[in-house]
């Protein structure tokens, strides 16, 4: 009695990855993934509205409010003890969707590891080994990337507000609308960490073989002059403080990007030298082969003569009574 064999069970990403699944499957983990990547967010927001909301507001509205009771020392030399931060509401929901916008927005960051593993635990099995290996650094280095162009942008608006309620006559009164103003500061934190994610184009223009250190290197001069015209438009402010802080930024991330282009030119440099020698891209390698001598050969055997053939017996008609088969 021949034993049953049991077969190794296949995960689901060995399945996804070998082609073995059919679309239905496909998806129905589509279907699964999103919904728990929807209830971690979910959960992130019920966190974040009892817990976070209102000190993210607040930490928001700290630039205009820090300044606005810094105008009014100046102007009195003291505040009145019902003094509150003077920003105003136009609508009897505003503040309520404002605050579950906020509350959203802090729900994303704190889920960010659960739906960013569903979203690449639904690509990965289509990727190669090394690309899943540069996929790990660069989501890796575009994490803190994007947070430090976040907060780049929250020290440039609590610079240029200053600058920008300057010229406000004294005649007219400072009450920025609430809603107006946490957007103007999201929108310009989204655009500076969007920004600081140049760099990583850059590296994946020599990491796939379009650019070499030496060309992005040759490029650094329009570099530079786009990194100031972009901070030019980007900014709020038309000081060149907060210009002039983005577009070094962005240049100094950028020569680091070319730096980190040179060592890996170098270490692919050194894997071609080890596999192909000194011969360049364009050459051709030289064929390298051995001639071995020639040993004189030896006598050649004589060939005895044939056999002369024996003649063949001529058949009988078929008018003789039988033929070949009777």
């Amino acid at each position: 009695m021949a034993l049953p064999v049991r077969r190794k069970r296949q995960s689901q990403f060995d399945r996804a990855a070998d082609g073995s699944m059919t679309l239905m499957e496909h998806l129905q983990e589509l279907r699964s993934r999103l919904l728990k990547a929807c209830l971690g967010v979910l959960a992130g927001f019920i966190i974040s509205w009892f817990l976070l909301a209102k000190p993210v507001l607040s930490a928001l509205n700290s630039p205009y409010c820090d300044l606005m009771r810094k105008m009014a020392l100046d102007s009195s030399h003291h505040l009145p003890p019902d003094w509150k931060c003077p920003l105003q509401v136009l609508g009897p929901t505003d503040y309520f969707v404002l605050q579950m916008k906020v509350a959203l927005w802090v729900a994303l960051i704190l889920a960010a590891p659960i739906w960013l593993y569903q979203l690449w635990a639904f690509i990965a099995p289509g990727l190669h080994r090394h690309e899943r290996r540069w996929a790990y650094a660069f989501v890796g280095a575009a994490a803190p990337l994007f947070a430090g162009g976040a907060v780049l942008a929250f020290f440039v608006v609590t610079k240029g507000l200053e600058f920008l309620l300057s010229f406000t006559p004294s005649n007219v009164s400072t009450n920025l609308e609430v809603t107006r103003y946490v957007s103007f500061i999201t929108n310009l934190m989204l655009l500076f960490g969007v920004a600081l994610e140049f760099p990583l184009i850059v590296v994946l223009f020599n990491v796939t073989g379009m650019a070499s250190a030496r060309r992005l290197l040759g490029w650094w001069r329009v570099a530079v002059f786009l990194f100031f015209a972009f901070s030019a438009i980007a900014t709020p402010t038309p000081d060149p403080f907060g210009m002039t802080a983005l577009a070094m930024v962005l240049t100094a991330l950028y020569f680091a990007a070319v730096g980190f282009a040179f060592l890996n030119d170098r270490r692919r440099s050194r894997r071609r030298r080890a596999e192909f020698g000194d011969v360049g891209d364009d050459e051709i390698s030289p064929l390298e082969y051995a001639v071995d001598p020639i040993e004189a050969a030896g006598p050649i055997d004589t060939v005895p003569p044939a056999e002369t053939p024996t003649p063949v017996t001529r058949p009988r008609p078929l008018d003789s009574g039988y033929d070949d088969f009777t």
